[in-house]
C-alpha cells in the first residue's frame, strides 16, 4: 500500500437492463455499487467511484466515464483484469490509467453523447427487445427532423425535464438551460433508426422525454410547430410520454 493517493480513470461499459441504474443504492444492484464493492474486495479500500454522470435503472453505457482514488500499488493493468474477472458479464472495464489527482470525470466533463435507437418494423426480433424500442408504426422522419432542428442551440428544456433533476430553490447556475450541439436520427438499416444527441449536459429523463415527444410527432399526433411551442412554454405537461429506459445508450463522454 502506497502513501500517496492516485487518482484512476476508467472507462465503462454495461448493458444496465438487469441493474438499477449508475447512482449506489442500499437495496438494489447498481453499476457504481458493482464496481466499488470489487474495488474494496482488490485494495482493501473503502473506495468511492465518481462516474461522469447517473443513468437510470435499464439505460446501457458503451463508454462512462468515472474515476476513483486509491492507495493501491496495483497496475492499471492488474486493476483491469481483476475487475473484469470478478464483475458479471454485464459489466467491462474497457480501460484504466492513471491521471492527474485533479481530475473529476463529472466535473471535468465537457458534453454527452447519448444514442437512442428504434426498431420499426412490423415485428420485432426478440434479441433486440431491450435495446431497441418497438415503435411498429410508419413515421413521418421529415417532421422528425423539423423538431430535430429546433432541438439544436441552447435553450430552457423545462418542458423535457423530469422532477428530481435539480433542486428548483437555487437560483443561480443555469437552470434548465443547456445547449444541443448536434441533433439527429439516422437510419440504421430499413427498419432501425438512431436518435443522437450531443450536447454540453442533459436533465433528467430530457433525452427519454424527447424522444417521446417526437414519436407523437413521427405518428401525427404533433406538427413540429406544436413541438416548438411545447420548448418555449416550459412546461413538462405539455410534452409527451416519458420513452422507457431501455433504448437509451451513453456512447461517449467529452473532456
Amino acid at each position: 500500500m502506497s502513501t500517496e493517493n492516485r487518482n484512476m480513470k476508467m472507462l465503462i461499459a454495461y448493458d444496465g437492463t438487469h441493474y438499477s441504474g449508475w447512482q449506489k443504492q442500499k437495496n438494489d444492484r447498481t453499476i457504481q455499487g458493482e464496481i466499488e464493492c470489487c474495488l474494496k474486495r482488490m485494495t482493501r479500500e473503502e473506495i468511492s467511484l465518481h462516474g461522469a454522470g447517473r443513468t437510470d435503472a435499464g439505460v446501457h453505457a458503451d463508454a462512462m466515464c468515472a474515476h476513483f482514488l486509491t492507495r493501491s500499488v496495483l497496475s492499471v493493468t492488474e486493476l483491469q483484469r481483476g475487475l473484469n474477472s470478478m464483475l458479471s458479464g454485464a459489466i467491462r472495464i474497457i480501460t484504466v490509467e492513471e491521471t492527474d489527482l485533479d481530475f473529476h470525470a463529472r466535473f471535468h466533463a465537457k458534453g454527452k453523447l447519448y444514442h437512442y435507437s428504434l426498431y420499426c418494423g412490423k415485428i420485432q426480433p426478440p434479441r433486440s427487445r431491450q435495446y431497441l424500442l418497438h415503435v411498429p408504426l410508419p413515421l413521418d422522419l421529415n417532421s422528425i427532423h423539423s423538431c430535430l432542428a429546433i432541438i439544436e442551440g441552447t435553450h430552457d428544456f423545462s418542458s423535457f425535464e423530469n422532477s428530481g433533476s435539480r433542486d428548483k430553490t437555487i437560483l443561480s447556475g443555469r437552470g434548465a438551460i443547456r445547449t444541443i450541439h448536434s441533433a439527429k436520427l439516422t437510419a440504421d438499416r430499413a427498419d432501425a433508426f438512431v436518435f443522437q444527441f450531443t450536447g454540453d449536459g442533459f436533465l433528467r429523463n430530457m433525452i427519454r422525454n424527447l424522444v417521446g415527444t417526437l414519436i407523437e410527432v413521427g405518428r401525427g399526433r404533433l406538427s413540429s410547430k406544436e413541438f416548438k411551442a411545447i420548448l418555449k412554454a416550459r412546461d413538462r405537461s405539455l410534452a409527451g410520454r416519458t420513452a422507457p429506459p431501455h433504448g437509451l445508450c451513453l456512447k461517449e463522454v467529452f473532456y
